[in-house]
């Protein structure tokens, strides 16, 4: 007789969507969580009007099961919809420059050379290629050219994901684009095609927060949920056809399947006494520091119309930053009226000595960045940095490899499961949608 049907280790976003689709079932589900709340970086803070994001700040979703769990959560009344801008920019020669989103627009930019335009129109008869370890560089290279690897696919790598170009794998990190190629012979193609068919495209269909921020999403989550914070696991270990779990405040319980929504290397020591293979794996992940700097101005002091979600920075340039979002452009209640914020990022696998910069630094070198290109003149008035010692997962090398191995391990741990972000995206749409085929997943078990 156990005492649960599932813990789960972590009380992150990726614990918590687990723990809700379980919860939905009727499983008897609870959340461990080393921290004093949950939501792991996730927070929002509101000081002096303006309301800042530690880490996730909103939701692109064309999942369908994202979608649901809106509705399903009741938090589809507190969704606060993106403001209807498309306007992304890039850095270029020093400059802002918008980025079209549409193909053709987007081929016709300025951006691009005539060479580089030229070596775009001719992506649909490259022959199809690759190999599981292609990283990006190798990938948009041989498909879209050199430019468009440097002038934008490299800065969405280095400033979204924290990455590194170079390192990351293709397949990991750009699953749609790769797809296209591998089912169509070509990006383009696989593109047309697909509005031609009307399926999902790479274009995203919403975007959006909450009222009161991201925490609005993690408090829905928490909801209902048996929740123990405070409580780090010390002990992992295999009684019967169950698992007993210890932690530190030497309270134990016996669960029928244990979900660890660690980071890896948390994961990796919790199950070496169990598969020491297994916990190599988990180890050879690496993650990403970065830092968060959070400015708030006067809107007057900022001569860019700050029309856009934000710019980010192709390595060639010249500035230590690696993006900025336009907080206050895109949701309304983010600074108070007549104020903006602006959030940017510093650090990755890049720089990963800028996560240790003091604040003069940080706040320094983002200045650097805003003045040139936003032409701010005057000092912040708001200022608060969220660093990141333990930032984001790499998906380098053979990362695909990597998760089948560890996939192929746990066939020999049933009724473990290991889900966090290492798996199959970063993003908190990507966690809610790996989440319910994660609880699909936990239910088969049980019925075996």
């Amino acid at each position: 007789m156990t005492d649960i049907d599932v813990l789960i280790v972590g009380g992150g976003i990726s614990g918590l969507s687990i723990a809700w689709w379980l919860a939905q079932a009727g499983i008897s589900v609870e959340v461990w969580e080393q921290e004093t709340r949950p939501g792991g970086k996730i927070q929002s803070v509101k000081a002096d009007g303006y309301l800042t994001e530690q880490a996730a700040s909103i939701v692109m979703n064309f999942r369908p099961e994202v979608s649901q769990f809106m509705i399903a959560s009741g938090l589809e009344a507190y969704k606060m919809p993106r403001a209807d801008t498309t306007n992304r920019y890039l850095v270029h020669d020093g400059q802002l420059l918008s980025l079209p989103m549409k193909l053709m627009p987007m081929i016709m930019s300025p951006l691009w050379s005539l060479r580089g335009k030229l070596r775009m129109f001719t992506e649909p008869f490259i022959p199809k290629g690759g190999h599981a370890q292609e990283t990006v560089t190798e990938f948009i290279t041989r498909r879209l050219g050199s430019e468009v690897l440097e002038k934008a696919m490299g800065s969405y790598i280095t400033g979204t994901l924290a990455s590194d170009p170079d390192l990351a794998n293709a397949y990991a990190v750009l699953p749609r684009l790769t797809a296209l190629e591998q089912r169509y012979g070509s990006i383009a193609l696989g593109v047309l095609i697909n509005k031609v068919l009307r399926r999902r495209t790479a274009a995203i269909t919403e975007a959006f927060s909450f009222q009161g921020g991201m925490k609005t999403l993690i408090e829905s989550l928490a909801q209902g949920i048996r929740f123990r914070p405070k409580h780090a696991v010390t002990k992992l270990e295999r009684e019967g056809n169950n698992w007993r779990i210890t932690s530190t405040n030497n309270r134990s319980v016996l669960a029928q399947q244990v979900v660890l929504s660690t980071p890896a290397n948390v994961a990796a020591s919790l199950v070496k006494p169990l598969d020491n293979q297994l916990a190599k794996y988990l180890a050879g992940i690496k993650i990403a520091p970065l830092s968060v700097v959070h400015l708030g101005f006067p809107r007057a002091a900022i001569p860019h119309a700050l029309d856009g979600t934000g710019f980010l920075t192709p390595r060639q340039e010249d500035f230590a930053v690696t993006g900025c979002l336009w907080m206050s452009s895109l949701f309304s209640d983010r600074a108070p009226q007549g104020k903006v914020l602006l959030s940017t990022y510093i650090g990755g696998a890049t720089q990963p000595a800028a996560v240790d910069w003091d604040d003069e630094r940080s706040i320094t070198a983002v200045m650097e960045a805003l003045q040139s290109l936003l032409g701010i003149n005057c000092d912040p008035e708001n200022v608060r940095i969220d660093r990141h010692y333990q930032g984001l997962p790499l998906y380098h090398g053979n990362h695909t490899g990597r998760i089948a191995e560890i996939a192929k391990h746990l066939v020999h741990l049933p009724g473990l499961h290991l889900e966090a972000n290492y798996r199959e995206g970063i993003s908190v749409r990507d966690r809610i949608a790996r989440a319910a085929k994660v609880a699909e997943q936990i239910l088969a078990y049980r019925k075996l």
